[in-house]
């Protein structure tokens, strides 16, 4: 029982950690110079938001995958037969499909810094466009998961 309480838990905390993270990422990418940065403090801040981002993504799916495969809660028959997971599961792939031209452009910004470089900031905004549009799909996923959690057939 209290393996399931802590799952449950540290799976609602990844949600807590990760809209906010996202959140923070878009409004730091905003606030970055257009051009070249050499690391300043929004900087920092978009790639402390990001991996706080990438930390809840993990949390999210490892304790979502022993939920919901696990044996611990409804079982995966309840959650194979319900629309709802489904519906979940496919704005997770979206936002996980949006992730990649983020990451990999974070990737390579932390390398360029940790070499001593510049990087280019000139896509910050589209950057935090798509960091809006994955915070709307989060938000889109907890009704997916409070109906599917309810039983709510669509």
């Amino acid at each position: 029982m209290a393996i399931r309480w802590i799952l449950a838990a540290l799976h609602l905390l990844a949600l807590g950690i990760g809209l906010g993270a996202i959140v923070w990422r878009a409004r730091s990418l905003r606030s970055l110079p257009d051009g070249t940065s050499d690391g300043g403090g929004s900087l920092k801040n978009v790639l402390f938001s990001d991996t706080l981002w990438g930390i809840a993504a993990l949390l999210w799916i490892s304790t979502g995958l022993v939920r919901a495969f696990g044996g611990l809660e409804k079982g995966s028959s309840y959650y194979l037969n319900s629309t709802a997971f489904w519906i979940k599961m496919a704005l997770l792939v979206v936002i996980l499909l949006m992730e990649v031209w983020p990451m990999a452009t974070f990737i390579g910004w932390r390398v360029r810094l940790g070499q001593g470089g510049t990087v280019d900031t000139s896509r910050a905004n589209t950057l935090a466009t798509i960091s809006v549009v994955q915070s709307v799909l989060v938000v889109g996923m907890i009704f997916a998961a409070t109906a599917m959690a309810r039983g709510i057939a669509f």
